[in-house]
């Protein structure tokens, strides 16, 4: 793990500094923000507080302590069928969870959706066989499970070889320097082990079941997919899809043709998927059932360039590059724009959208130095992909993958293609007519019917068609001449092309334009894990009192923007708090009343604890002359501001547009005894 000693030492400059910021009114200010109220909480909370930034076990389990505690007790999330003592990997959202998770789509649409002039679609959960065969799933989406050999316990094969490595770290007096190193190696890559590095890790280090020191079973698959059956017959099998970018790849046609067939376009989904995790754990981090907001950016391969890259390219981020794991595992603090130029980050559209990322979850409330992107290493990457890197946000579980940045190339769209027989290419006119390298592809349909009768009009549909994949036609005509015939695979059936059957050459053609599969850059959230981390990232305790929990989220995704507390139940008060109340809800400030007979410093510890970033006192003063005090969360300071004033800059403050500190400048600053 990288210590963020490396990141505070080397700041990277603000994320929302850009000139053209005005394009959203929600991140306009989020600098003032930061320089404000924020950063109070930092030092207070263990993830932040600690000079070298290392967290003892007694602390991560404080912080988790503290607020799973508060999330349970105030009903932000529950295990689902608690009642019936719960399912593990599954997990109820309560009021104000759910507050949170709608502000935060919410936001996600306005930042992406609307400001990228993306495309929003809502495809179904349930995905036909065929589809999830096409994209791989089917074959390949596994992670390696062991199991206890007496008690037939499960257990996910790199978490258990993680938690066994990482109690062997608890007591390294007797080991040498190399000894640890190689430990913490092992304890970085688990994750990526295929299944034989992780058998021989395991047996290496002598790895037994947990609970009961049992021999393990070797590592094998188990696919993470729910399978189920559509309609009544039984014949048709499905799955709960894992992702929902393959809805969007299956509609790329209308897609297309909406978007004036012009690329680039982007289209985004937000929406549940479904993973049969082997062993559910860490709360929201590693759950069964999950929301996701996914982003297809469809490009010309021959152009990743990104048409607003100039007005990110100066922003500074924290990358972790592949090289640097296997080095010195160093943070490198660098701008997007040095990253793409040196390569470091392979286009300009893959850096454009982890820029926008990153001004996304600062804006939520992940802090700068709690944030870095981690390049994946070949033996990460699929086959197809050209460059990925995850956003991981830092969290007492170490560091957390929360959104996945990926430059897919064309992979999708060929094999639905390929699989579907439909049309899901691009096609684009040149300005000037070009002559173009193509394959001239001579076919022989007799020769082809003496030895494969049956199958002539689909053998010879495939090699005509390969005019237009010049490399893969010359692949086939050098193996037919080095080897004296091809082995084609269609349809799952092997056919032996000889050179009496076609006869591959190299040509030009003038062409006008031409059809060719776009590449698509993809961003994927993980909500749930994004929430987790914005809730353990703000949360804190008072200081010299850590029996008083706070949630110091930001307004714009707080549960509720503000609470009504009228200081007594007296009738005289009772009228200014339905008037208030409905001046809010027209500003669209969503507010809470606690007008319970608790003290005044009870009412505010319990809205802090939610994380309600204003509180409205309604006293016998306003009685007299139309004001109330208005405090802020974080600061607890308070002024006192007229009822005609109070929507409106409650307003500004929730979409950002002005600073607490702007607010204690205009109004008369009130001295509250109770704090």
């Amino acid at each position: 793990m990288i210590l963020l000693k490396n990141l505070i030492n080397k700041p990277p400059s603000s994320s929302l500094s850009f000139k053209s910021i005005s394009e959203s009114f929600v991140i306009k200010n989020i600098n003032k923000y930061y320089t404000t109220s924020t950063n109070l909480n930092l030092k207070n909370n263990i993830l932040f507080n600690n000079s070298d930034n290392k967290m003892s076990i007694d602390n991560k389990e404080k912080i988790r302590a503290g607020l799973e505690d508060l999330m349970k007790r105030r009903f932000f999330i529950t295990q689902s069928f608690s009642i019936y003592g719960g399912q593990a990997g599954l997990y109820d959202y309560g009021p104000p969870g759910c507050a949170v998770k709608a502000n935060l789509i919410n936001l996600w649409r306005q930042h992406f959706v609307l400001n990228e002039d993306m495309s929003e679609v809502d495809c179904v959960s349930v995905t036909p066989e065929q589809v999830l065969k096409a994209s791989g799933h089917v074959a390949k989406f596994a992670d390696f499970m062991v199991k206890d050999e007496v008690t037939k316990a499960f257990y996910r094969a790199d978490h258990i070889l993680e938690a066994h490595i990482q109690t062997l770290l608890k007591d390294t007096s007797k080991m040498s320097k190399e000894q640890i190193e190689e430990l913490n190696f092992v304890l970085a890559k688990a994750g990526d082990y295929n299944q034989e590095q992780l058998k021989q890790a395991l047996n290496k280090y002598n790895v037994k079941a947990p609970e009961t020191g049992n021999a393990l079973t070797e590592p094998y698959p188990f696919n993470l997919m729910f399978q189920t059956q559509i309609g009544p017959s039984g014949l048709s099998t499905g799955y709960l899809r894992p992702e929902t970018a393959q809805g969007i790849f299956t509609n790329f046609g209308k897609l297309y043709e909406y978007n004036g067939k012009k690329l680039p376009f982007a289209a985004a989904q937000i929406g549940n998927a479904f993973r049969n995790e082997i062993a559910p754990r860490a709360g929201l981090l590693r759950v069964r059932e999950f929301t996701m907001a996914e982003i297809e950016h469809f490009v010309n391969p021959n152009n990743k360039t990104h048409p607003k890259f100039q007005e990110i390219q100066h922003i500074q981020a924290n990358l972790l590059s592949s090289d640097s794991q296997d080095k010195s595992s160093e943070i490198e603090v660098c701008t997007f724009g040095d990253a793409v130029q040196k390569k470091l980050i392979d286009n300009e559209t893959l850096a454009y959208f982890m820029a926008r990322t990153q001004q996304f979850l600062h804006t939520v409330g992940i802090k700068p130095q709690g944030l870095r992107f981690r390049q994946h290493q070949k033996n990460e990457m699929a086959h197809y992909a050209q460059d990925c890197w995850d956003a991981e946000i830092l969290s007492s579980y170490g560091w957390v993958e929360c959104v996945g940045h990926a430059d897919r190339s064309c992979y999708d769209l060929k094999v639905h293609a390929t699989e579907s027989k439909s049309n899901l290419s691009a096609y684009e006119e040149f300005k000037e007519p070009q002559f173009v390298d193509i394959a001239k592809v001579v076919v022989m349909p007799a020769a082809i019917s003496k030895k494969h009768r049956a199958a002539v009009s689909p053998i010879k549909k495939y090699l005509t068609e390969l005019k237009d994949d010049l490399t893969k036609a010359l692949e086939i005509q050098e193996t037919i001449t080095k080897d004296g015939h091809y082995n084609l695979v269609l349809d799952g059936n092997t056919y032996d092309i000889t050179a009496d059957m076609v006869t591959i050459s190299k040509a030009q053609e003038k062409k006008n334009g031409h059809t060719f599969f776009p590449h698509v850059i993809e961003p994927s959230f993980g909500l749930g894990r994004i929430i987790y981390s914005i809730l353990e990232q703000n949360f804190y305790t008072r200081e010299n009192d850590e029996q008083r929990g706070v949630l110091s989220l930001p307004a714009i995704i707080a549960p509720v923007k503000a609470s009504i507390l009228p200081l007594t139940s007296s009738d005289r008060i009772a009228p200014f708090v339905q008037t208030i109340s409905k001046s809010l809800k027209e500003v669209n400030i969503s507010t809470k009343v606690d007008d319970t007979g608790n003290a005044i410093g009870r009412k505010y510890a319990r809205t802090d604890e939610i994380g309600i970033p204003f509180g409205v006192t309604i006293d016998f003063q306003t009685i007299e002359d139309n004001t109330v005090t208005l405090r802020e969360r974080d600061t607890t300071k308070q002024v006192r501001i007229p009822i005609s004033e109070l929507s409106s800059t409650l307003r500004k403050l929730c979409d950002l547009t002005v600073s607490w500190s702007d607010i204690l400048k205009t109004f008369p600053i009130y001295e509250n005894q109770s704090e």
